[in-house]
């Protein structure tokens, strides 16, 4: 096929606006309409959800605010739908679509995608010695899910059946937008190159209004919070594609908005693995070729590996958190006492009831700083929220820890109020257990008008494919000295020099730094160590710190092993995902030559790190 099509992504979670799906269907001009539902913890809540009501487990959004009040526009717009919004119940959400498609009037045909849920081969896996990929502990006897990250073939396969909508369970998020692309392009499985370039336009479309100026380092550049507009990618056969927005609507695209989720989530550049291909994306293009328009080309890729990654969730104990507000002098150091007294005394009265202590316990002080660490300068803060977190095997003896909320607020520091929430409630903590599984072992179904048709594996094993196929890209070195600075130096904040973004995966916090200018880079590549970002980062780097060059954006990837205190809601900490991290990142001080801070430098305004600004 030639021409191009226009894929849009309406949902970045479960629980986004269902304004975006209306944007996208009524005035974006989209072919397909891509809705994203799923992440780790979700599957771990959906599969709770389906143990309770046989007819629960899927994202019931997508059927209630989505389809319902758009089906007939989606039919008479011949846009076709794909969505993992299956969960862990696709019967159960393919039947409650058919039914509002009935009530509705609506002509769609649904296709199912089957397969990720290996929960049923649980005790299979365990005894062929499966172990976490990054820790090597041993598989957990109880799970609470177990779901492998499906490709974007069979979704391409139910497109070329005529399915309107594709139903998938967990698959990685950009095989949403790299199916349409397939089953449009006819790309075929060794066609590396176009298939890490579909796949890095679903990385972009994948979190909805994150690539179209929502969560942007300079975010006085963004007008219209209220109306952010929803991506469209309007991709050619080529692979190449351009990112925009639907006209008139809110929000910004431009090369550093998309530069930033690019870097979202992804480890080495050169080596991002997913289950149609191993994609290089180190020396892509970023190009404004319009208004709320950027090209994106240059995306290599080589052959798949054999396996899938699958993840699985398992219970492990309870945790509870408690928040209140502390006012008045010395309001950083009274929380922190206060903090350390309600863990001591639930915990003296826990013993006395013949419980163990915590496993573990975390005291924040939010507006005191307490994320940048030693770096934090509002010790003279006045007001801050102090935030209790603790984690136990048994429930009851959480029940003594929320009993001893309330009594420090006449027990202990003046200033105590707004015990925000009421009691804090018990509640399970699910951590993450990822492994590899070999495709072969993961037959993949796709159901639709009648048909049942199982495929042998979505992508070829990567041993079938001549190792000459790959197209990988050279790492330029780095040089062993850092170059002279000229002249006398000065100090600036990061975001000085840079821009950027964090996310997770797991436990493995990605912080990426983006040069604002090239000539940036080499005094970014000896200042961005991992020496140095452990040094500003120590009180959340608990493993292995890897730095990898982007020399397409002129940026940096950093990833903290062990940097997110067991991530998602194993975490007990405030921001579990590393969502701050880069914010923290960008305030830390770097060296530059004093002239560059001058009038017509490229840091003019920037004469002290507490200077607000941007550099040009």
């Amino acid at each position: 096929m030639t021409g191009s099509i226009r894929i849009g992504c309406g949902a970045g979670f479960w629980g986004d606006t269902p304004e975006g799906p209306r944007q996208l269907v009524r005035s974006g001009g989209i072919d397909y309409l891509v809705l994203d539902y799923l992440a780790e913890i979700t599957m771990s809540i959906l599969a709770r959800m389906k143990a309770k009501r046989p007819d629960a487990g899927y994202a019931t959004d997508f059927v209630t605010s989505v389809m319902r009040p758009l089906a007939r526009e989606i039919s008479e717009r011949s846009i076709r739908v794909v969505t993992n919004a299956g969960g862990v119940n696709l019967a159960a959400c393919r039947a409650a679509l058919e039914q509002v498609f009935a009530e509705e009037g609506a002509t769609l045909k649904v296709a199912v995608v089957e397969g990720d849920d290996l929960l049923p081969k649980c005790d299979a896996l365990r005894a062929r010695g499966i172990v976490e990929m990054f820790s090597g502990q041993p598989m957990p006897e109880r799970l609470l899910s177990i779901n492998a990250h499906l490709g974007a073939f069979p979704i391409a396969a139910a497109l070329d059946a005529g399915a309107d909508i594709v139903l998938t369970g967990r698959c990685v998020d950009s095989a949403l937008v790299l199916g349409p692309l397939i089953h449009a392009f006819g790309w075929s499985a060794d066609d590396f190159d176009h298939l890490s370039a579909g796949s890095l336009a679903g990385h972009l479309l994948e979190c909805g209004a994150q690539v179209t100026g929502g969560i942007f380092t300079d975010w006085r550049e963004v007008e219209g919070w209220d109306r952010m507009g929803f991506p469209i990618a309007e991709c050619q056969a080529d692979g190449t594609f351009e990112i925009t927005k639907p006209e008139g609507t809110g929000g910004l695209v431009n090369v550093r908005t998309v530069a930033e989720q690019v870097v979202y989530e992804v480890g080495d550049p050169t080596a991002y693995i997913l289950p149609d291909v191993s994609c290089d994306w180190s020396h892509i293009r970023l190009e404004n070729t319009g208004p709320d328009r950027v090209r994106v080309s240059g995306a290599r890729g080589g052959p798949p590996t054999a396996s899938y990654k699958a993840s699985a969730t398992f219970a492990d104990g309870f945790r509870a958190t408690g928040t209140m507000m502390i006012a008045g002098r010395e309001a950083v150091a009274k929380a922190q006492a206060v903090g350390r007294a309600i863990l001591t005394r639930a915990e003296r009265l826990m013993r006395e009831a013949g419980y163990d202590g915590f496993t573990e316990t975390s005291v924040e002080v939010l507006g005191g700083e307490a994320n940048y660490g030693a770096a934090s300068r509002a010790q003279d803060a006045r007001e801050v929220v102090l935030k209790v977190a603790v984690r136990h095997p048994r429930r009851e003896a959480l029940e003594t820890f929320a009993k001893e909320i309330y009594p420090a607020a006449t027990a202990m520091a003046q200033g105590i109020t707004g015990f925000a929430g009421g009691r804090p409630e018990p509640q399970p903590v699910v951590r993450l257990f990822s492994f590899l599984v070999d495709k072969a072992d993961v037959p993949v179904r796709m159901v639709f008008d009648g048909r049942d048709e199982q495929m042998l594996s979505s992508v070829p094993p990567a041993a079938a494919v001549p190792p000459a196929a790959a197209a990988t890209i050279p790492h330029t070195p780095t040089p062993d000295t850092p170059p002279p600075l000229p002249g006398p130096l000065a100090e600036v904040p990061l975001i000085a020099l840079a821009h950027g973004r964090s996310g997770d995966k797991g436990d493995i916090a990605n912080i990426a730094v983006l040069a604002r200018r090239p000539d940036f880079v080499p005094l970014l590549r000896h200042q961005l160590t991992p020496e140095t970002v452990r040094d500003y980062l120590a009180h959340v780097a608990g493993g292995a710190i890897e730095v990898f060059e982007w020399p397409g954006l002129a940026g940096f990837n950093i990833l903290l092993h062990e940097g997110l205190g067991g991530g998602g809601i194993a975490s007990l900490r405030y921001d579990p995902q590393g969502k701050a991290l880069a914010q923290i990142l960008l305030d830390m001080p770097v060296a530059v030559p004093a002239a560059w801070l001058a009038t017509g430098g490229p840091l003019a305004g920037w004469a002290s790190p507490h200077t607000p600004g941007a550099a040009a």
